[in-house]
């Protein structure tokens, strides 16, 4: 064996965990190859927070093997710790590798295997998968660095603490020199974590997030940093202001609200209520004008009425929201919401869905309407295309090189972005 690809999936934490897998194989001899049909060892690197995503996971196993049956497929992530039975009985896969033992996945796969499955107690697990900084980007403009891991909430509809383990954080030491080399490179960085706003809060810390961004200031030459999803009640007042204040930092609020139903909340066991929310987005939008704000948004939760639903649609009419996820509600086998008897049908959770996308594409529209005629800055991709400090995807005018910090004077709306203004030629 020597020849191997990685392909992952879901969440921007796994996205790094794929870099870090990919930097310890090359490290230990093995060469990667761009494409799973030329490689010798296929690692599928899994996420589980929904039925749909374990429903491709397992057909993508599939047509990996149809399209090269001599590979050796390992599946690691996520779904791997959740149910490695299941995935090891799948034809080709030759390891399943769960969350727990991702970090010696070199070693495993340096000796002879098959159908062999490595998963044990996710809770016990104390260590960190760092991304290394030769991969933290792959392909991309913009280097998602890992810094946290875990979730210690207990949250009814949802697996990720039971794949992912304890709240764990990344050394600061660490994070400082990995984000200067990456600023050598990249003129943006994106800070990601399973629970990001829980850095630093183990026993005996007396750092916070909003810490740690000012100690990357002073300590680094990063010219911009993003942060992920953080929760709620996690975007204090020192880090919103810091995020306002600092030029350095993207302005993009992106906090998962799941319901604006204050009964569905509790039955989800979030620790906020639809007031607690309010009062962060309309402090940050009092802050920041022009920011990106944005949420993920969960329909059909069990027992979720239309008068609930409807509250859900009034709350996020009344705030400031620029984009939204949406997500229909997934039974996550093992949690609480699965076990209830008041599950919602599966059309109304596609339903409720649409209106809310409705929602969310108008508010995007009247957002990036306020754009037009301003100088915005943005960081260049690969694909002829910017992204801006407040999350919005400009086509630009002629071709720049990726990995630029330019200023960009937009002209029009795209479908769903911003247009670079593109003069008009006068004719002699």
């Amino acid at each position: 064996m020597s020849t191997f690809f990685v392909q992952n999936f879901g969440c921007r934490a796994s996205q790094a965990d794929g870099a870090a897998i990919e930097s310890l194989l090359s490290r230990n001899g093995l060469s990667q190859v761009q494409q799973a049909s030329e490689a010798e060892v296929v690692i599928l690197n899994t996420c589980t927070v929904t039925a749909t995503a374990d429903d491709e996971m397992r057909q993508i196993v599939r047509r990996v093997h149809r399209s090269n049956p001599d590979a050796r497929i390992v599946v690691t992530g996520c779904y791997a710790q959740r149910a490695p039975g299941e995935l090891a009985s799948l034809p080709g896969v030759a390891m399943v590798v769960g969350n727990s033992h991702k970090t010696q996945i070199a070693g495993l796969l340096a000796s002879p295997y098959h159908g062999e499955i490595h998963v044990g107690d996710i809770f016990a697990a104390h260590d960190f998968l760092a991304t290394p900084v030769e991969g933290a980007a792959g392909d991309r403009s913009r280097p998602n660095l890992k810094i946290q891991d875990g979730c210690n909430n207990r949250c009814s509809f949802c697996i990720i603490p039971f794949v992912r383990g304890r709240s764990r954080s990344a050394p600061v030491t660490q994070i400082v020199d990995q984000v200067r080399q990456l600023a050598e490179s990249y003129p943006e960085i994106v800070l990601t974590g399973i629970n990001l706003g829980r850095w630093g809060r183990e026993p005996g810390s007396t750092m916070r997030l909003a810490d740690l961004l000012r100690l990357l200031l002073h300590e680094t030459d990063v010219q911009r940093i993003r942060l992920s999803s953080i929760e709620p009640m996690d975007w204090s007042d020192d880090l919103l202001r810091l995020v306002a204040e600092s030029p350095r930092i993207a302005k993009h609020v992106h906090a998962p609200l799941q319901s604006g139903s204050d009964t569905v909340l509790r039955r989800m066991h979030r620790k906020y209520r639809p007031r607690h929310y309010e009062d962060r987005l309309r402090f940050a939008r009092s802050l920041m004008p022009d920011a990106a704000i944005g949420a993920d948004v969960m329909t059909g939760f069990p027992g979720e009425t239309e008068s609930e639903f409807t509250q859900t649609v009034d709350f996020i009419e009344s705030l400031p929201f620029t984009y939204l996820h949406i997500f229909p509600y997934s039974e996550r086998p093992g949690t609480p919401a699965a076990d209830r008897d008041d599950q919602v049908p599966w059309q109304v959770r596609k339903e409720r869905g649409g209106v809310l996308k409705q929602l969310a594409e108008r508010k995007n529209r009247e957002f990036r309407e306020r754009m037009i005629g301003r100088t915005l800055l943005a960081v260049t991709l690969h694909d002829g295309a910017a992204i801006t400090s407040n999350y919005l995807n400009v086509e630009l005018a002629r071709s720049r090189a990726p990995k630029q910090m330019i200023e960009v004077l937009i002209g029009a709306l795209s479908d769903a972005g911003l247009r670079e203004y593109t003069p008009l030629r006068v004719l002699a």
